[in-house]
């Protein structure tokens, strides 16, 4: 799952007017991608933040204009910890997907072998892992074999996840056939990337 990475602090400061103090900054996702966002200020001006650590904070109000517009500018690591360390320390881990892939049947390829790790170090950063994992299959045989075979698939990897400590209870499987293809394919086509499991943990 995708999702752009906001961050807002408001302060009231002291005085009659009590004139807003805002800023708004935009993160770059873990891979690097940004999202965008449109600021819209008291005056209904509209600010677009489109890249990595651009900002919008509030622009003082003038002495014969009492609202206050939002003055647009890059921002930087530095500065975010410093006004949102607190929050962003306090923020759970983002949810992550990983996918597996199968041989023809219940047995996991040797490169998805290797995410396995990757899989408990995710599960480890999280005290109380909620666990999805769902199973599909390519296009080879009809409905009701491949729903049977997509639920195997998923529960493979489960006992995989419980077999290394991960509590049953946190792991929910289920299979989705050939329904919901990564690679779409005609009818009976061996496509290896439609042998998959999707593993999501939050």
């Amino acid at each position: 799952m995708r999702f752009m990475l906001i961050l807002a602090a408001t302060v009231l400061v002291a005085g009659c007017a009590k004139p807003r103090n805002d800023l708004v900054v935009v993160l770059p996702e873990e891979g690097g991608k940004v999202g965008a966002v449109v600021v819209t200020d008291e005056k209904k001006r509209e600010t677009t933040l489109n890249t990595a650590y651009a900002s919008a904070r509030s622009d003082p109000p003038g002495f014969f204009d009492r609202s206050s517009g939002m003055k647009a500018g890059p921002s930087s690591a530095d500065e975010v910890k410093q006004s949102f360390g607190t929050a962003l320390a306090a923020q759970p881990a983002r949810p992550v997907s990983l996918l597996l892939y199968f041989t023809e049947g219940s047995t996991l390829s040797d490169e998805s072998k290797e995410v396995v790790d990757r899989m408990l170090a995710e599960i480890a950063k999280r005290p109380a892992a909620e666990i999805t994992v769902i199973g599909h299959t390519d296009t080879v045989g009809n409905d009701t074999f491949n729903d049977k075979l997509s639920l195997e698939r998923a529960q493979a990897v489960r006992e995989i996840l419980i077999g290394m400590g991960v509590p049953a209870q946190n792991i929910t499987a289920a299979g989705r056939g050939k329904r919901e293809p990564l690679v779409p394919t005609a009818d009976n086509v061996n496509e290896p990337r439609n042998r998959r499991v999707e593993l999501s943990v939050r």
